[in-house]
């Protein structure tokens, strides 16, 4: 029986990755920051209770769904975003390598400057704005340089089982009329669901490297709303903003990317998987909730 240790159980990759490995013949080692039940604690930060962690379970395959993701407060704690998203992620290939285990390790589209002006591919130069991608582009750097069979896999504006943008939405929505959203950051909505299918396609092979996985299509965090509030059958209306404007309400924001769609060319380019479009997913999602 394959064994899968997974780090950030908890959060909303963690709980899709269960989801959709519970089908098949899987041992899960699940982990994450505190212990619960079935959960493992695992400071991913130290070298030594990774190692050790690796060397008693032996895990076939590694997922990392272990990150700091709050992306303002980054800003404030750069040695424990660094810690998390860079350290945690070396920690666990040097273990991957040690006891001949997979490695998937979760990045994003942060990596990239956000200035471009058609997707990204896997090929284009990084130049992260925010501590957030800083420490997110090191830990790929990380991985490749220790891991000897990995698979990375940047997100973006992920959504599912935990708090997001859509359920955000749909709180906000019950006691606003109107919501100003930010029309001017392009991007693709991605469910956590979505993501967890294509990791579950790709960990059995070795079809090994950098992958960019998002839903197909793309829009502005304004039409996100729009979208949910339709599907929904909210009558919350959208008011697009300017990140100027929205920053000038809301100071001490990170930078974010105005441009981040990702073109997922390398899965394209090396097999017949497709990431369902964003409202397929988004509608998919929201029957669930």
């Amino acid at each position: 029986m394959k064994k899968i240790l997974v780090t950030g159980c908890g959060g909303q990759l963690g709980r899709a990755i269960n989801k959709e490995y519970a089908k098949g013949e899987v041992e899960f080692i699940n982990t994450d920051v505190q212990a619960g039940e079935g959960v493992t604690a695992l400071d991913i930060t130290s070298i030594d209770a990774v190692m050790a962690l690796a060397r008693e379970t032996k895990p076939d395959v590694v997922i990392n769904c272990a990150a700091h993701t709050a992306v303002d407060l980054c800003e404030q704690q750069w040695d424990k975003a660094y810690q998390i998203n860079a350290i945690g992620a070396r920690n666990l290939a040097i273990a991957s390598r040690e006891v001949k285990a997979k490695l998937v390790h979760v990045s994003t589209d942060y990596v990239f400057d956000g200035n471009g002006t058609r997707p990204y591919t896997e090929f284009d130069a990084t130049g992260p704005n925010s501590a957030y991608g800083k420490t997110k582009l090191e830990g790929e750097h990380f991985v490749k340089d220790f891991a000897d069979c990995y698979f990375i896999l940047r997100t973006a504006w992920l959504y599912g089982d935990g708090k997001n943008f859509v359920k955000t939405m749909l709180r906000l929505s019950e006691n606003h009329d109107k919501v100003r959203v930010v029309n001017d950051q392009l991007g693709s909505p991605t469910s956590a669901e979505e993501l967890a299918k294509m990791i579950h396609y790709l960990e059995p092979t070795e079809n090994y490297g950098l992958f960019h996985a998002t839903c197909e299509g793309s829009c502005s965090w304004a039409e996100f709303a729009k979208e949910i509030f339709k599907m929904a059958g909210k009558p919350t209306v959208v008011e697009p903003v300017t990140t100027e404007e929205y920053c000038r309400d809301n100071p001490n924001q990170a930078k974010r990317p105005a441009y981040s769609i990702l073109e997922n060319y390398m899965i394209k380019l090396t097999s017949n998987f497709k990431m369902a479009d964003w409202h397929d997913a988004l509608r998919k999602y929201m029957d669930t909730i």
